[in-house]
């Protein structure tokens, strides 16, 4: 008896593929992909937090970097004309210019051309009041921003400890019959919410420092300005 009549007598499938008749294919299974929505997904309720802190971030940024450029633009011969005309004694027309320009320098400058006449400290420290509103202005929800890139990392890890704890408590439920699909769930949601906490505090953090930058540049200019003016006023008290 031969070794072939042998395998077709304990498994005639086998003897088959052997021969060539009725090969077996065995079929090729793709790993499964996962996309950023879906890993969202996995992270419970934490990730809404995350998402909704994401969203106060990026209103924050937006209608900031609005509006303090909009601060920041002016006309480069603003401090030219404003000593024209308080020089030519038209007090009305520089205020009206400052009002037309409407910006934080402009506010400010206003301010001491209707202290005129006073001393010097006083226009000064009108015009350092008014200088100390408006950069409050420009500041309005950086507070938040800061917040939020500090807070939401540890809304992540706080994901992270929930996620483990559920991972646990559900393998004790499980006893000796413990499964990796009882575990995904809690560690997905311990991993994913560690990912989705430091991403909305990277950006945040980012943001922060860009608006920190372009409000400096702001308080430099009104700074600029508010040395302008009393020069002016200090060289006209000497003449």
């Amino acid at each position: 008896m031969t070794l072939l009549t042998l395998l077709a007598q304990a498994n005639p499938s086998l003897t088959e593929t052997l021969t060539g008749e009725n090969p077996v294919l065995t079929p090729v299974t793709t790993p499964d992909t996962i996309n950023l929505w879906d890993m969202a997904l996995k992270g419970g309720w934490i990730m809404l937090v995350l998402a909704a802190l994401s969203v106060l971030c990026f209103y924050i940024l937006f209608e900031r970097n609005y509006v303090i450029r909009r601060a920041a633009k002016e006309d480069p011969q603003f401090m030219d004309k404003i000593k024209d005309y308080i020089r030519g004694g038209e007090i009305k027309a520089a205020v009206s210019y400052c009002r037309g320009v409407n910006t934080p320098s402009a506010r400010m400058i206003e301010k001491g051309i209707s202290r005129l006449g006073h001393p010097a400290n006083d226009v000064q420290a009108a015009i350092e009041n008014v200088g100390n509103f408006e950069v409050a202005k420009l500041e309005k929800g950086m507070t938040i921003m800061a917040t939020i890139s500090s807070g939401a990392p540890m809304i992540g890890f706080l994901g992270t400890v929930t996620g483990m704890v559920r991972a646990f408590f559900e393998m004790a439920n499980a006893g000796n019959n413990i499964d990796i699909t009882l575990l995904s769930g809690g560690i997905y949601e311990a991993m994913v919410t560690t990912v989705g906490g430091l991403i909305v505090g990277i950006i945040a953090m980012f943001a922060y420092n860009y608006l920190v930058t372009l409000i400096d540049g702001v308080v430099n200019k009104m700074e600029a300005k508010t040395m302008a003016f009393m020069d002016m006023l200090n060289e006209d008290a000497k003449a």
